[in-house]
């Protein structure tokens, strides 16, 4: 259905930015709307960021709300997820998910980028 490639992952220093990309193909990238999620050693997948097809609707987990930001670039086919204030806790592998609506199903996932952000 689409193919999803994450990028943009490394290691940062907390408190410092990142910006994560998630480029797709296979399907016109305005028919799905984009999701983030996270993983880390220690947990269950989680629910990060999301937004809709037309990119006018956005929501956010508790935890990264007012840190991080979704975004989506029709023109290159590219949603964003912009991470500041990192914290050791966002460590994590960090998956791009495409879906039919900000809450879900996500039906397509890229094969994760590792964020790991140290103290």
């Amino acid at each position: 259905q689409v193919q999803l490639v994450e990028s943009g992952g490394g290691l940062v220093q907390a408190g410092g930015s990142l910006r994560l990309s998630c480029a797709t193909s296979g399907r016109a990238f305005s028919s799905y709307a984009m999701g983030w999620f996270r993983r880390a050693p220690d947990k269950e997948r989680e629910f990060v960021a999301a937004i809709s097809r037309n990119g006018y609707l956005t929501r956010y987990a508790d935890s990264v709300k007012g840190r991080f930001t979704i975004s989506k670039d029709n023109a290159k086919n590219t949603v964003y997820l912009q991470m500041n204030g990192l914290k050791p806790e966002d460590t994590a592998v960090y998956y791009c998910a495409a879906g039919s609506s900000t809450n879900g199903p996500f039906d397509s996932w890229g094969q994760g980028t590792q964020v790991t952000v140290s103290s």
